[in-house]
């Protein structure tokens, strides 16, 4: 009862410094803590047998796992997992909740487990996930991925290493901890270890490379002299006292096929002041065979230079290119495409007739994605072959037909570092569509006529695909917008239209292709009107037409478009019929039974989460309306006052909140109010209605400030409902300036002076309503000077998940204080937008804004 009480698990101890971002401890130069886990993780992956790794740690506030470290995967195959719930239904969070490692071989265990980490990432891979500890307590995963197919480790090694790596992280981050500015405590060194940066990228060993040897030259163009240093004269193959420092002394060196181009590099150089690679081959007796001439292959780079005597010096490197340079013109015999592809997917070399056949030169590719340069290339199915690729490291091939009508083959050859590729004309497969990939029954690795399968089936991608997208649907439109997203670029259409049933009649409910005004005589048809996406719907089966003539003919009075294949989908969820999805193809389309059945099973969940979304959208507005009810419909216009006023309801799930606020005509006055009852559902907003009625009626009766704060209080004890509530009442004389002030755990209001400066008031408050209820409540004297303005808030305003709330009303303070217009209505808006954009507001945000203007007394 006397002491202090422990903090609890999770928490920060009362006391400990706020730690810095990772960013600004090291533009100090401070250690960062990544330099305590990139050993560790790149030696997890090598005890394992794996081929990437990755470090999560708790955010600062608990709520969430942050990507700190990872390797041998490209960021961007991550990026949608940088940040993610600590109670998401993901293998990672499961480890940290439970504390126990995670095992899963391969992608059937991966799905009975987690289908929402398979429906995202839905190709065949090993992971493992194992809990990261400091002093007992679990701050952190490690994470580590295996080819399912291609030596797989065994889960006792896989476990062991992971055990092994994690207690060598734990040691390095105790230490790590421990040297933060503030971390006195051992007990508390744990609260040290947490993360909200970007991820930083470590990468695996590679195999080392052979040295390229170097040596730096001198050449005299108009006397012949030759000079060079000690690397140089061993390239060449001889010793310093052999050398005869002369142009002829090099040519005996020189093969007699290559002596043109020694030659004409010193054409090059009296010509251009330059040598860019001249290529030839000198004598190398290093080679143990007395019968056979060996030689070396090197290039001569250099610019002329003018000596003090108006000599002319060319100075430069010779370079020993037996390695990188051979191997790049023995790519360039090979009858197919060869590509190199980078980490993360970039091209970073292509030989001739790769460039030929895509018919794109080098220089647009280096260093880009090749579906973005190529619009041929742009079908996601494409983009998805590198990722199947990259995450399995099994090889992949697919075909494509590029915009002159040529079949391409494509067979993809991962590693950690990157990606190999080789592309060939082949001739068109059986059922070959054009943009669409293909796959081969071919055995691996077959001649360039057969293919390698696919690492995952399209049809089924795209199934598995919407219905990741769909769960994050909240709204119809949000359903609407996600099937056409998916639907248009998964299966090649051009247009798409989702109508829906209501009281007998079709409703356009999205478009997107059509021409202008095509719809517009569909909008209202009753269900008996003879249209296939009618009849589509009251016979619950789709309807496929592969040509113009095909629908013509069984609907002869149907007005066509454009298009000259269709399907109509009926949208039919729990039994019941919701709708019809249309989509047209602008060339002809032949509708594969695996297709047919991949748009009906799209379809089927379109139409469920559709009707979600309606019992959202309604159950929504009648909730919205309930709270606005609640709310004032018109402020009273005060003299010697300007008063505006802001609500805006969170854009993260459906229920409402408890922010109210209120401006009360009072004998000595006028009140200005706001609250918040905590929690988001209808309860809140009723007892916010309860509270607000509470407060209007003791202000009104012209109690003093301290008096209604400590009555609401009383009531809400009274009311026995397990939530508490946050208020700022403050009771102003427009006449005088001087008000009075009460808070009740409520965020600090902010108040600009006449000069533009702006502070928060950090006035003393008790505690919040509904705690005690006989506590007490201070009020605090305060004297508004002419063109002062006062912003009273809700916490919506200033709180940024992941962020500290000083930095939230700072940033608030900040655009209070520079936005110099004397509109009120201006002045709330701006400060919204400077709070946060309005689609990443995850709670409900309610401003009070009140100028003071002694002369506005109209």
């Amino acid at each position: 009862m006397g002491g202090a009480a422990a903090a609890p698990r999770g928490k920060r101890p009362a006391g400990l410094p706020v730690p810095d971002t990772e960013r600004s401890r090291s533009a100090r130069g401070e250690a960062r803590i990544e330099d305590a886990l990139a050993d560790p993780v790149v030696a997890a992956v090598r005890d394992t047998g794996g081929y990437g790794g990755a470090v999560y740690l708790r955010s600062r506030d608990r709520r969430s796992l942050v990507l700190c470290v990872m390797s041998g995967v490209p960021r961007s195959l991550l990026k949608p997992w940088w940040r993610i719930p600590v109670s998401g239904a993901l293998p990672m969070c499961e480890a940290f909740r439970s504390g126990e490692t995670q095992y899963l071989p391969d992608d059937r265990a991966t799905m009975l487990r987690f289908p929402q980490f398979t429906a995202a990432l839905p190709y065949s891979f090993a992971h493992a996930y194992h809990p990261v500890r400091v002093g007992g307590e679990t701050v952190g995963v490690l994470a580590v991925l295996h080819s399912s197919t291609r030596d797989p480790a065994g889960e006792a090694e896989v476990r062991e290493g992971l055990r092994r790596t994690g207690r060598e992280m734990e040691e390095r981050l105790t230490e790590y901890a421990r040297g933060l500015p503030g971390r006195t405590d051992a007990d508390a060194v744990a609260y040290g270890i947490e993360y909200d940066d970007q991820p930083v990228s470590v990468r695996l060993p590679a195999p080392r490379a052979e040295a390229v040897s170097i040596g730096m030259v001198e050449w005299d163009l108009a006397g012949g002299r030759w000079t060079g240093d000690d690397d140089a004269l061993e390239l060449l193959g001889v010793s310093r006292e052999e050398f005869g420092g002369t142009l002829a002394a090099v040519e005996e060196r020189v093969s007699p096929d290559d002596l043109y181009e020694l030659r004409a590099a010193r054409r090059d150089a009296e010509e251009t002041g330059q040598v860019r690679g001249r290529h030839f081959r000198v004598l190398d007796e290093s080679q143990d065979d007395s019968e056979t001439v060996h030689y070396r292959p090197v290039e001569l780079w250099g610019h002329v230079v003018l000596t003090g005597t108006s000599d002319r010096l060319l100075v430069g490197a010779l370079v020993d290119v037996a390695g990188g340079v051979t191997a790049a013109e023995a790519a360039e015999r090979l009858p197919d495409g060869l590509f190199s592809l980078d980490q993360d997917g970039r091209v970073i070399y292509a030989n001739r007739r790769c460039q030929d056949l895509l018919g794109c030169d080098l220089e647009r590719l280096l260093g880009h994605h090749p579906w973005r340069v190529l619009t041929w290339l742009r079908d996601p199915a494409y983009e998805d072959r590198y990722r199947a690729a990259m995450l399995t490291q099994q090889p992949v091939s697919y075909l494509v037909r590029d915009p002159d009508g040529v079949w391409l083959g494509f067979v993809l050859y991962p590693g950690v570092h990157g990606l190999t590729g080789r592309v060939f004309r082949t001739a068109a497969p059986a059922g070959a569509e054009p943009g669409r990939p293909v796959t081969s029954s071919a055995e691996p690795f077959a001649p360039p006529t057969g293919l390698v399968t696919t690492a995952r089936a399209g049809a089924l991608y795209h199934v598995v695909q919407m219905a990741s997208v769909l769960t994050e649907s909240v709204t119809v439109r949000d359903v609407c917008r996600a099937v056409s997203e998916q639907l248009l670029p998964a299966f090649g259409a051009q247009e798409v239209a989702l109508y829906t049933v209501r009281d007998g009649r079709m409703y356009l409910l999205w478009e997107d292709g059509y021409p202008q005004h095509f719809l517009d005589p569909f909008e209202g048809v009753p269900l008996e009107a003879d249209l296939p996406g009618v009849h589509a719907l009251t016979a619950r089966l789709p309807l496929f037409f592969e040509s113009p003539d095909e629908l013509a003919g069984a609907y002869p009075r149907l007005a066509l478009d454009p298009m000259t294949s269709w399907a109509f989908l009926p949208l039919i969820a729990s039994g019941h019929a919701i709708g019809s999805c249309i989509l047209g193809w602008d060339t002809p389309h032949r509708f594969t039974a695996e297709e047919r059945s991949a748009l009906t099973a799209l379809a089927g969940l379109a139409a469920q989460a559709m009707e979600r979304a309606r019992l959202y959208d309604a159950e929504s507005a009648v909730a919205r309306g309930l709270q606005e009810g609640l709310l004032p419909h018109r402020l009273p216009v005060i003299d010697r006052l300007r008063i505006t006023a802001r609500y805006l309801p969170g854009t993260k799930g459906m229920d409402i909140g408890g922010d109210w606020y209120d401006v009360i005509r009072t004998g000595r006055g006028v009140a200005l109010v706001i609250g918040d009852v905590e929690g988001h559902s209808v309860g809140a907003a009723a007892v916010m209605g309860q509270l607000r009625s509470a407060v209007h009626a003791f202000a009104a009766s012209g109690r003093p400030p301290q008096e209604v704060i400590m009555h609401t209080n009383q009531l809400l004890a009274e009311l026995e409902t397990d939530v508490f509530a946050t208020c700022c009442y403050i009771e102003l004389d427009p006449a005088t300036g001087r008000a009075l002030a009460v808070r009740a755990g409520h965020p600090p209001p902010l108040l600009r002076h006449p000069d533009g400066s702006a502070e928060p008031l950090e006035l003393p408050g008790g505690v919040l309503l509904g705690v005690q209820p006989d506590a007490d409540y201070p009020v605090t004297e305060l004297t508004l000077e002419p063109g002062s303005v006062l912003a009273l808030y809700t916490d919506g305003l200033i709180e940024v998940p992941g962020s500290d709330i000083a930095i939230g009303i700072e940033t608030v303070r900040t655009c209070l204080a520079v936005s110099r217009t004397d509109s009120m209505e201006e002045l709330a808006d701006r400060m919204l937008r400077a709070a946060r954009r309005a689609e990443d507001r995850p709670d409900d945000v309610a401003l009070l804004l009140t100028a003071y203007d002694p002369t506005d007394t109209d």
